[in-house]
């Protein structure tokens, strides 16, 4: 059995992942319950996955010293490769590639951490195998969407939901062509 390839993000309520100059503030500034269920997922992944400016906006606000994914497999996505941490590998080549060589290896599943454009990639061709989304009590009004116009139609089945004060977590199986048809008046 291959690994899962997770999508585990917050977004507004409006459906941005930041504001158009990478703020995260909005999401920080809202009542939450503990980690909102973090560590209990970050306990599930030994490979983390992320694009360039989103490796770059985390260097900028926790520091290399603080990077907080040591300890797991971490790819970055570029054309240009920063500067480099131990537990960080730089990729040149294509997400889609790279990502279905990486699920077929033995062990815990793949977080997607962001951005937009690498989720994009993924959810275009189909290598994303569920959607963990936690819905933020903020309407950004705009700034970096989670979906885009005309994106990839995907069929979904939710297995879960969580609230955590103001935070609501849904938690979406993608049903691949491969996967049963999901019946028309399907209930949770």
């Amino acid at each position: 059995m291959s690994k899962k390839v997770i999508v585990f993000i917050a977004t507004s309520l409006d459906g941005y992942i930041a504001t158009r100059n990478d703020n995260l503030e909005w999401l920080l500034s809202s009542e939450g319950d503990g980690d909102n269920g973090y560590e209990s997922f970050y306990n599930t992944v030994d490979t983390i996955l992320l694009g360039r400016r989103t490796y770059d906006w985390i260097l900028r606000e926790v520091g290399k010293d603080h990077f907080p994914y040591r300890g797991k497999r971490c790819y970055v996505f570029t054309s240009t490769p920063a500067e480099k941490l131990d537990s960080v590998e730089f990729i040149s080549e294509s997400v889609v590639s790279f990502t279905q060589r990486l699920r077929l290896e033995e062990g815990e599943n793949i977080w997607v951490v962001g951005g937009g454009k690498l989720i994009r990639d993924l959810h275009k061709n189909h290598i994303i195998d569920e959607w963990i989304v936690t819905i933020a009590p903020t309407l950004l009004g705009d700034g970096i969407p989670l979906f885009y116009p005309n994106d990839e139609e995907e069929r979904l089945r939710l297995v879960d939901v969580r609230r955590y004060q103001q935070f609501v977590m849904l938690d979406y199986l993608v049903q691949h062509s491969s996967d049963s048809k999901i019946s028309d008046n399907l209930t949770p």
